[in-house]
């Protein structure tokens, strides 16, 4: 028994000092994402309860304030707007990318591979481009003597303001040409691990295109629609130079999302707490949209 019981305690610090070995090969990682994520976490957080200033009396007595950043927030008209048109942005958006996407990446795998090879670099060039090359290239395009009124001119249609008269429209656009060619690699990745064989039963059994494609193609990748639409969310919320290039916010506070909104309060308005109190909002509503997708795709599982 002595023996047997010997042995059990060698065995048990073999696998402890086993699980020491992996967790100091793991010691880098841990670091660097208490570094980069956790720490600025907790900072945010804290800031968010203090008076912290860049110039002011404010600047020279930083103190805590409690939760006054937070009451000033729900105070001020433009936080509503900003969280209004925030979830306009991210739903206009979400679509526009999940939809061009799935067909650029649907019609992509129908042609031969010359259509691809000619069609995939397009789609990426909006993508790999910064935010504020998009910007430019969507304000000559918009602009009331761009690209897009020149075409409607020459089909005999009235220019439209784009900018000014449909600001939200343009920089969902904008956006939606930036981000379209991510969704179109997922769903291309996804789309050619379908088998052809479920699609050639579908129309042997008398379904159209249409009708395989909703009813067969789309059930098959449903887990990468719920992962893309999860990613493009978090990404779609810390949308700034895009629409800061294009609009500035404006005009007005027609395009004042949560990030341009966080920027004037922080940096223009030189009053950090407050930015930080806005940037702790803009967290918990990518939280809640993280949360909300976890569950449904548990659900779906």
């Amino acid at each position: 028994m002595a023996n047997k019981s010997k042995v059990q305690k060698t065995g048990k610090m073999a696998v402890f000092v086993d699980d020491m070995k992996h967790s100091v090969l793991l010691l880098p990682a841990i670091l660097l994402l208490l570094l980069f994520f956790i720490v600025p976490i907790v900072l945010t957080v804290y800031y968010s309860f203090t008076n912290m200033a860049l110039t002011g009396s404010a600047a020279q007595n930083f103190q805590f304030v409690g939760i006054q950043n937070y009451i000033s927030m729900f105070k001020d008209p433009t936080t509503l707007v900003s969280i209004k048109n925030t979830l306009v942005f991210l739903v206009g958006s979400l679509l526009g990318q999940s939809v061009i996407g799935f067909l650029v990446a649907y019609l992509m795998k129908e042609k031969a591979q010359a259509f691809r090879s000619v069609l995939g670099p397009c789609i990426l060039a909006g993508w790999v481009m910064p935010e504020i090359v998009v910007s430019m290239c969507c304000l000559a395009f918009f602009d009331v003597s761009g690209t897009m009124n020149q075409i409607l001119q020459a089909l005999h249609i009235p220019g439209v303001d784009w900018i000014y008269g449909h600001p939200m429209l343009t920089i969902i656009i904008a956006n939606v040409w930036h981000g379209a060619a991510f969704s179109m690699m997922n769903f291309q990745s996804a789309l050619d691990n379908v088998s052809g064989d479920i699609e050639e039963a579908a129309r042997v059994d008398g379904a159209n295109r249409i009708q395989t494609l909703i009813r067969v193609v789309v059930p098959c990748i449903k887990d990468t629609i719920a992962t893309n639409t999860m990613l493009n969310t978090l990404s779609t919320l810390g949308v700034f130079g895009l629409i800061w290039a294009l609009t500035g916010g404006g005009p007005g506070t027609a395009t004042t999302t949560l990030p341009i909104y966080m920027y004037n309060q922080g940096m223009k308005n030189f009053q950090l707490g407050q930015g930080t109190a806005i940037g702790m909002l803009l967290l918990v509503v990518g939280a809640v949209c993280s949360v909300i997708y976890t569950k449904v795709m548990k659900s779906e599982e």
